[in-house]
C-alpha cells in the first residue's frame, strides 16, 4: 500500500555513515511512495577497495571517481524532476566534500576543490533528508555482519571520524529539511512497526531540523 505521507515528496534522500542502513531504508521508502530509486554504486569505483587497503595512496583517485559519479547522478535527478517523476536516493551529492576532507592531504584537497569547481553542477535540494545515526560500535558490528569483503578493512578510527564529520555537516546543513533518526534500537527498514512509526514522525514534522529517538518524548 502506498503512503500518502511519502507521496508528498518529489525528492527524498537518506544519508548517514557506512553501515547505518541507508540503502535498505531508501528501498523501503521508495516502494511505499511509488517513487523511482537511485542508489550509490560504490562497486563501480575501481579505486575503492584499494583505498580501504592503502588510504594514503588511493584516496584522491577514489574521491575523484565518486565526484564524477555525482555529476552524472545530479543530471539524472534533474531530468526526472523535470519529467515529474519522484525519486528517492541513499545519498546526498554533498557527501563527497565530507569524505574529501576526511581522507585527502591538504595539497590533494586543494586540487580536489579546484577540479570540483570546474565540473560540479548545481543540483536540486531534496524535499526531505533522513539522516540516520548510530554509534561507531554499532556501525562496526553491522559492517562485520553484512560481511562485504572490502569493508572488513575499515579501521575503527575511520568510523569514529566519519560519525563526527556527519554530525558536523548536518549541524550546519540548511539546504533542505532534515529528520535525524537514531537507529541504535530502531530498524524501520526491516521492522513494520518501526517503519510505521517513522512515517508517522515524518508526517508530524513542522520544523526544518528535528530529531527522532524511539521512546523519547517529543
Amino acid at each position: 500500500m502506498r503512503s500518502p505521507v511519502l507521496g508528498r515528496f518529489r525528492y527524498l534522500a537518506v544519508e548517514g555513515p557506512i553501515g547505518v542502513g541507508k540503502t535498505s531504508l531508501a528501498r523501503r521508502l521508495a516502494v511505499a511512495a511509488g517513487a523511482d530509486l537511485m542508489l550509490e554504486q560504490p562497486a563501480n569505483n575501481p579505486f575503492l577497495e584499494r583505498f580501504y587497503r592503502d588510504s594514503a595512496r588511493f584516496a584522491l583517485p577514489a574521491q575523484l571517481t565518486f565526484c564524477l559519479q555525482r555529476v552524472d547522478e545530479a543530471t539524472e535527478i534533474a531530468r526526472r524532476d523535470i519529467e515529474g517523476k519522484p525519486i528517492f536516493t541513499d545519498f546526498l551529492p554533498e557527501k563527497d566534500g565530507l569524505f574529501a576532507r576526511l581522507t585527502l592531504a591538504d595539497d590533494e584537497l586543494a586540487l580536489y576543490h579546484r577540479l570540483v569547481a570546474h565540473i560540479e553542477r548545481a543540483h536540486r535540494a531534496p524535499d526531505l533528508v533522513i539522516h540516520l545515526q548510530a554509534s561507531p560500535e554499532t556501525l562496526f558490528s553491522r559492517i562485520q555482519k553484512r560481511a562485504i569483503p572490502m569493508e572488513q578493512q575499515i579501521p575503527d578510527t575511520y568510523l569514529r571520524a566519519l560519525c563526527d564529520i556527519y554530525g558536523e555537516f548536518f549541524y550546519h546543513y540548511a539546504a533542505a529539511p532534515v529528520l535525524t533518526v537514531d537507529t541504535e534500537q530502531f530498524d524501520p527498514a526491516h521492522s513494520d512497526s518501526d517503519f510505521a512509526l517513522l512515517i508517522e514522525r515524518i508526517d508530524q514534522m513542522r520544523g526544518r531540523k528535528e530529531v527522532f529517538v524511539k521512546g523519547a518524548r517529543p
